[in-house]
C-alpha cells in the first residue's frame, strides 16, 4: 500500500496500534524525512518526460533528475515524471520553484514538492526537477 518496508510498516503499525491511516501518515513522513537527507547529494542521471494533450494544442517537456541509471528505469521514477507532466500541462506554473510550491492536482492534501519527495523516500536516491518547457499552439 506504501511501498515501505516490512519493517518500516510493522513498526508503524505497533505505534499506532493497528491504525492504518494512521500508521500510512507515519511512514509518508519518515519518506520526506529521508528525502531531506538525501538533498545535497549529485544527481548525474534522469529522463525526459512528456505529456501532450488530447487537443494536440498544448505540450510538456519535464526533465527530471536522479542519481543512477537503475532508478531512472524504475516504474515509481516514471509515475513521478509523467505526473510532473501532467501538473505543468494543467496548471502551468512558472518556474520549477513555482511547480514545487504547487497543490498536486490529484490530490491537494499535498504540494508537489511533497510528492517528489515521497518518491525520494521510497527510492532512496536525490531526485530533483531540473527544468520544464510548455509548447502552446
Amino acid at each position: 500500500m506504501t511501498a515501505a518496508g516490512v519493517a518500516d510498516c510493522r513498526e508503524a503499525l505497533e505505534e499506532t496500534n493497528g491504525d492504518l491511516k494512521a500508521a500510512a501518515e507515519i511512514l509518508r513522513k519518515k519518506g520526506i524525512e529521508k528525502a531531506a537527507k538525501k538533498a545535497e547529494r549529485e544527481v548525474k542521471a534522469g529522463k525526459v518526460f512528456s505529456y501532450v494533450h488530447h487537443t494536440g494544442r498544448l505540450g510538456v517537456l519535464v526533465s527530471l533528475a536522479c542519481e543512477t541509471d537503475f532508478v531512472a528505469k524504475t516504474d515509481d521514477f516514471g509515475k513521478l515524471g509523467r505526473e510532473l507532466a501532467l501538473q505543468v500541462a494543467a496548471a502551468q506554473p512558472e518556474n520549477v520553484e513555482a511547480l514545487l510550491k504547487q497543490e498536486y492536482i490529484r490530490d491537494a492534501s499535498k504540494t508537489v514538492a511533497e510528492l517528489v519527495k515521497e518518491t525520494i523516500g521510497k527510492l532512496g536516491e536525490n531526485i530533483q526537477v531540473v527544468d520544464f518547457k510548455i509548447v502552446t499552439v
